[in-house]
């Protein structure tokens, strides 16, 4: 091989390197961006976070209600409380009974390990949710603990909902369209 086809060889596999960790790069980056929601249940707002490049900046800020009975967590089917803790949407719902809605990953492995040490919940059950929530899955909702949390519309004027998060239908209307399956939901007191 002469010199300059050996030089040659050498810049395209220097090219092909480079351009190799532009997309891993470019790929962990955009892997980072989206949308993360905080939800504080005293204020009674909702926080949409945007996050690009690395950073993450306030986008809005909602008006909500929690569930009927709003202070405290949801430890039950039935009890009213909005859950709290680190969830994910797991589904939107086109075909709500409050306009549109997002499926919530509760129960969490906390919820799971509460249940299951307060007898709420068996061990097969208690398992199947902590699978769920390792795979990002949408965990069981016919057990003790409650299930079918969403972010929903349907109006604030008062706390109305059975342990959900309500939102006016504009509201909702935006989050339905603009955030992903996934997308990490903190719930806060």
């Amino acid at each position: 091989m002469n010199r300059q086809m050996l030089s040659s060889v050498i810049i395209a596999a220097l090219l092909m390197a480079v351009c190799a960790e532009l997309n891993v790069n470019g790929a962990e980056q955009n892997k980072a961006d989206g949308f993360r929601v905080l939800v504080r249940k005293r204020e009674r707002k909702l926080y949409l976070y945007e996050i690009s490049g690395g950073r993450e900046r306030l986008r809005k800020t909602y008006r909500i209600v929690p569930g009927s009975n709003p202070i405290g967590h949801k430890k039950r089917q039935g009890d009213g409380a909005t859950p709290e803790g680190d969830y994910y949407i797991t589904h939107h719902n086109p075909k709500s009974n409050y306009y549109l809605s997002l499926g919530l990953s509760y129960p969490n492995i906390a919820d799971a390990d509460e249940g299951l040490k307060n007898g709420l919940i068996t061990k097969a059950q208690h398992q199947t949710i902590v699978s769920a929530i390792r795979n990002n899955a949408k965990p069981p909702q016919n057990t003790a603990l409650g299930g079918d949390i969403f972010i929903h519309g349907g109006g604030t004027k008062s706390d109305w909902t059975l342990g959900c998060i309500a939102l006016e239908n504009e509201d909702i209307k935006e989050l339905f369209d603009l955030l992903p399956v996934k997308t990490k939901v903190r719930i806060e007191p």
